[in-house]
């Protein structure tokens, strides 16, 4: 079965910003399924234009902000 955006419901996001970068912490359940933790960033282009990017590694300053961000994020889960 193909995925469906229509069946994908955002029970939580909240994003921090770091300059030139922002990640996000979202909890989706996918076809009214278990809940599950997304972590995402993205990097901003010359425009203003947010583009996703590989997550990768996050500096000490980024896993202070996002940590408190999963733990209300799990809260919702």
């Amino acid at each position: 079965m193909p995925y469906d955006k229509n069946l994908d419901q955002e029970i939580f996001s909240e994003s921090s910003d770091f300059g030139d970068s922002k990640i996000t912490v979202s909890v989706f359940s996918y076809n009214k399924g278990e809940p599950k933790l997304q972590i995402s960033r993205q990097v901003r282009r010359a425009q203003d234009e947010w583009i996703f990017s590989k997550l990768g590694r996050l500096t000490k300053a980024e896993a202070e902000v996002v940590t408190p961000l999963i733990q209300k994020a799990m809260g919702k889960m």
